[in-house]
């Protein structure tokens, strides 16, 4: 599987932004697939995961803000973020796992796509 982020930028606070991760490869509907963040200084850190069946998984501090969710049809995993705050400004990385569960820790997941910068000014 590779993947491919996009939809990063320059957003305020408070702003929105949709971040796209598009897959190629076969069995996309068998993965389990979550996005990570990585903020300067910082180690990449867990930020959202969604089972092959819709079920869903959030960091604490994104909860009721960013919402994950997958197109099998269309090989695509979305990140929903609304009331983006500065310290949501990170690289945000999407990435696929084989095993039978959405993971929450990086070394877990098998494929990574190229990450998307997320910038938000206060």
């Amino acid at each position: 599987v590779q993947l491919q982020a996009s939809g990063g930028g320059l957003v305020q606070a408070g702003g929105s932004l949709r971040l796209s991760c598009a897959a190629s490869g076969r069995a996309f509907s068998n993965y389990n697939l979550g996005w990570f963040r990585q903020a300067p200084g910082k180690e990449r850190e867990f930020v959202a995961a969604i089972s092959w069946l819709g079920t869903t998984y959030y960091t604490d501090s994104v909860k009721g803000r960013f919402t994950i969710s997958r197109d099998n049809a269309k090989n695509m995993v979305y990140l929903q973020m609304n009331s983006l705050k500065p310290e949501d400004t990170a690289v945000y990385y999407c990435a696929a796992t084989r095993l039978r569960y959405p993971s929450r820790i990086e070394n877990e997941y098998d494929y990574w796509g190229q990450g998307t910068q997320v910038t938000v000014s206060s």
